[in-house]
């Protein structure tokens, strides 16, 4: 991240300055954020879907899932429902080959708004989610049939403008 520029002028001694590359240090505070809300989401898995619930003492839906892991780590607020994170003014479209842990994927299941299910993309096609009533948080493969029928569009909610 820091490193030594040395300017050398015939005659005179070695001039060093240390430069600091912003664009690493940029990463590296995305990366944080990522691996941050990476744990506490993988923490969840197993844990039953509540309609409503955006903590782990009372479980939690779609939105409430992503809400509890993001929260603290952007510098906006976080809405508390799918179609209103779909429609975040503070998050990038991504197209799903650019897909980046942490990047929210979103479905329309139900036919309600442009979106009323989302999840969390963990990696190799996959996202972690609090599916529906009777069943716990768990990851999923994007590249199931009734995931790809369903599928509108990813946001990345942490770039280095938004983390905190």
């Amino acid at each position: 991240l820091v490193t030594e520029k040395c300017i050398t002028r015939k005659g005179h001694k070695a001039k060093c300055t240390k430069v600091t590359k912003i664009a690493e240090v940029h990463k590296v505070r995305v990366q944080k954020a990522q691996k941050t809300a990476m744990n506490k989401l993988m923490g969840q898995i197993g844990k039953p879907y509540h309609w409503g619930g955006s903590s782990p003492r009372t479980g939690f839906d779609c939105s409430g899932l992503v809400y509890y892991a993001y929260k603290d780590l952007v510098k906006f607020r976080i809405p508390r429902t799918a179609n209103e994170m779909y429609h975040l003014r503070d998050a990038s479209p991504v197209d799903r080959g650019e897909l980046e842990n942490g990047d929210l994927v979103f479905f329309r299941t139900q036919g309600r708004g442009t979106a009323d299910h989302v999840g969390v993309y963990v990696g190799n096609g996959k996202f972690i989610q609090s599916p529906r009533s009777g069943q716990d948080i768990q990851i999923t493969s994007l590249s199931e049939d009734y995931w790809v029928r369903h599928y509108v569009g990813a946001r990345r909610v942490m770039t280095p403008k938004t983390i905190r």
